[in-house]
């Protein structure tokens, strides 16, 4: 199974029956694959999606919720009080770091956020124990009264291993009883709950230390050891083999003191290998363990076989393994946009009026790369509604040569609270709603635009020209990309109008009308 797959199975064995996630790679097919089996939907936004997973667990059911990292900055907010009010039924929310930015904007190390929310954390390394640590999750959940993270990466999302399944296990829905002091944070409420809080933490912390997902294997060689978790763990094990003795990390927050004080006793030397941030190295020098790390490998992307032999053996290169290329190197192959897409014709326009482009999260931010080289820039899921209003409040002078560019599932996601700032703040600017009715960049699944569930079952089309009138927009055009000359009309007319407008750029994604 793919790694995705193995947590959805862990799902359907664990009884979960409640799901709802946003799309975002390498996290995606978790979802997919689940609501062959269980209740799944997709969700807005991923704040969204957590806060119907966590009242479905208020309510006594196990409930999940699944997101790339990008997407836990959007859920921080209702997790980080989640943690204080605790659960009813079991609470395993993914989130799937990308290292190396396969498909995403940065290389977040989601670990901070165990941390800082003060929730445990799970981390597999292969499939099976995607499967398993998804089960553990929600038996520690109600254990232990906390949501749970399980935190996944692009390699053990997306490689696939054996895996051994078992029959689903009965889970009833938990009786509900109504408890103001358990759920609802006022501040009375949240000072004693952050108490137990820090009781649970610390009962969680002891947990840790004898946790059979926490291990050592002491390997041919004792006087070098390895501490590493998840992808990592597997690459410094296909790296170093049975030269150095491991501390496997399954749970990699709360982090046990014990089990890694008796690595430091037996071995001269230790190396923290992990991807990304120097969260588990921090942790061992906090606690007086000197280790190497970071100071000799990378921050940055994934490690390979190479790099990780080079830095602890000494031997091979620390460069990775590449093929023989033709002399003079291979020629540039950028990623575009695919043929037929409607966003060339969108892009194709705003290229020949010269327009400063405030970008937004999508397929369509291909268009930032030659030929068409036509966005100028990309922060977040609606940032581009937002910094168009900043920018232009900056320089006034371009309201009539800045535009914002959003698909139809980040408008749905973040963009509408965007519109609404410029129309009360009464902001001459003009934003493009690319809408193709699809979430495409993740693989196309259905969105309130779309008029289909996840399940396929038929659902109401969001009217986007109401939306944008109803927040107060006067001025809402619907184009088709492929009529240039009329797109580009109505662009000029709008970037002349001193007031908010709204041009709905609407034609359906080219594979799906192939698909068709």
């Amino acid at each position: 199974m793919l790694g995705n797959e193995a947590v959805a199975r862990g799902l359907f064995e664990a009884g979960c029956a409640f799901i709802s996630s946003y799309p975002g790679t390498p996290s995606t097919e978790i979802t997919e694959y689940a609501a062959k089996d269980v209740y799944a939907e997709w969700a807005p936004n991923e704040k969204v999606a957590a806060e119907a997973a966590i009242g479905a667990s208020v309510a006594g059911m196990r409930a999940f919720t699944g997101m790339k990292h990008v997407g836990l900055n959007v859920a921080a907010d209702p997790l980080f009080t989640a943690s204080y009010t605790g659960i009813n039924g079991g609470l395993v929310v993914a989130v799937a770091d990308d290292p190396g930015c396969h498909s995403s904007q940065n290389e977040q190390d989601s670990r901070h956020y165990a941390l800082a929310m003060k929730l445990p954390m799970l981390e597999p390394s292969d499939s099976q124990e995607c499967l398993e640590f998804t089960k553990l999750a929600f038996s520690l959940s109600e254990l232990y009264d906390t949501p749970v993270l399980l935190r996944l990466s692009t390699r053990v999302s997306h490689s696939r291993s054996a895996v051994t399944v078992s029959e689903p296990q009965p889970v009833r829905l938990r009786d509900y009883h109504k408890d103001p002091q358990k759920y609802v944070m006022t501040p009375a409420a949240a000072r004693p709950r952050h108490a137990a809080l820090e009781e649970r933490m610390a009962v969680l912390g002891d947990y840790s230390e004898g946790a059979p997902v926490n291990m050592i294997d002491w390997g041919g060689n004792h006087r070098v050891g390895v501490i590493s978790s998840g992808n990592a763990y597997m690459t410094a094990r296909e790296a170093l083999g049975d030269c150095v003795s491991y501390c496997k990390l399954g749970l990699v927050w709360p982090l046990p003191v014990g089990a890694i004080m008796e690595l430091a006793k037996t071995v001269d030397t230790i190396w923290v290998i992990e991807e990304l941030d120097d969260f588990i190295e921090t942790h061992c020098r906090k606690h007086g363990v000197k280790v190497r790390g970071k100071a000799d490998l990378s921050p940055l992307g994934e490690y390979t076989v190479e790099q990780i032999r080079k830095a602890v053996l000494g031997t091979g290169t620390d460069s990775p393994r590449t093929l023989p290329v033709p002399a003079g190197g291979p020629p540039p192959r950028l990623p575009v946009l695919c043929p037929g897409c409607p966003h060339w014709g969108t892009f194709s326009v705003l290229k020949k009026l010269g327009l400063t482009v405030m970008g937004d999260i999508g397929c369509y931010t291909l268009a930032a790369s030659p030929p068409l080289s036509a966005m100028d820039f990309c922060v977040c899921m609606g940032a581009s509604v937002s910094a168009l209003h900043g920018f232009l409040k900056a320089r006034p002078e371009y309201a009539e040569k800045a535009v914002a560019v959003i698909g139809d599932s980040t408008f749905h996601h973040s963009g509408m609270t965007g519109l609404l700032n410029i129309v009360y703040n009464q902001t001459p600017a003009t934003v493009l709603i690319l809408d193709n009715a699809v979430t495409g960049m993740t693989g196309h699944q259905p969105n309130p635009g779309s008029g289909v569930t996840l399940s396929g079952t038929a659902a109401p089309v969001l009217d986007l020209e109401a939306l944008c009138r109803a927040m107060g927009v006067r001025r809402v055009s619907t184009v088709d990309p492929r009529d240039q000359k009329a797109l580009e009309a109505a662009l000029r007319e709008e970037l002349a109008a001193a007031e908010p407008s709204v041009v709905i750029v609407r034609r359906p994604c080219a594979i799906m009308e192939v698909r068709a």
